[in-house]
């Protein structure tokens, strides 16, 4: 009795449009996100390096507050030259005291930091980190580049000048510099000491503070 045939092991068969299909629909069937994510992620992780960097170089609050370093200033030119002393070593403690008195305006306000969040995220969606590849469709029209900065510029006029968020920015940095002024004024810097190596990170702190604006693949 003749065995039968031995028949060929079966090897996969791979579809490749369907094996090409995948990244296809991803890339440009219009779902991801209009916005360079690489850039982005450097940007932000730029932005919480520079600001950890110039953190580290606070003052201690409590040094800050002394109250027996507290003195009325004799004259003009003396509340100046203290001013002056204490802007250069309170530096970092004095742009977190603006920032926190700016924040503190704008979160007594929601409606205007929800506007002010707005401009910011389409700045950064349809301008700073969109793909080059990537054009502004909206109400089935292509915008060009220059089509969006300009209406981007409009809206952001319109926002900061004809709603409160324009005068809640100064209000908030107005206060947080008449508190830096005061501050200043009063408290005597004859303990501070400062070298040049002191001044020098200074500098590169400031620096670095606005670093995060060089970032490779953004457009400022």
């Amino acid at each position: 009795m003749a065995s039968a045939p031995t028949q060929p092991p079966l090897l996969p068969v791979t579809n490749p449009t369907a094996a090409g299909s995948a990244p296809a629909s991803g890339g440009g069937g219009g779902l991801d996100a209009p916005i360079a994510t690489p850039a982005f992620r450097l940007f932000m992780s730029r932005i919480s390096e520079s600001a950890r960097r110039s953190l580290s170089d606070r003052r201690p609050w409590a040094e800050m507050v002394d109250r027996s370093a507290f003195s009325r200033p004799d004259s003009l030119s003396d509340a100046t030259s203290r001013l002056r002393r204490n802007l250069t070593y309170f530096r970092v403690n004095y742009t977190a005291v603006v920032a926190f008195a700016l924040a503190a305006s704008l979160l007594a306000h929601p409606f205007s930091l929800l506007i002010l969040l707005g401009v910011l995220a389409a700045w950064c969606f349809l301008y700073i980190f969109r793909a080059s590849d990537q054009p502004v469709a909206l109400f089935g029209r292509t915008f060009s580049d220059r089509e969006t900065l300009l209406g981007l510029v409009v809206a952001s006029i319109v926002a900061f000048f004809f709603t409160p968020v324009a005068s809640l920015i100064i209000s908030g940095m107005l206060v947080g510099g008449a508190i830096v002024a005061a501050h200043g004024a009063f408290r005597m810097p004859e303990d501070l000491f400062l070298d040049d190596a002191d001044a020098a990170s200074g500098n590169s702190a400031a620096q670095g503070l606005l670093s995060f604006l060089g970032a490779p693949g953004s457009r400022v």
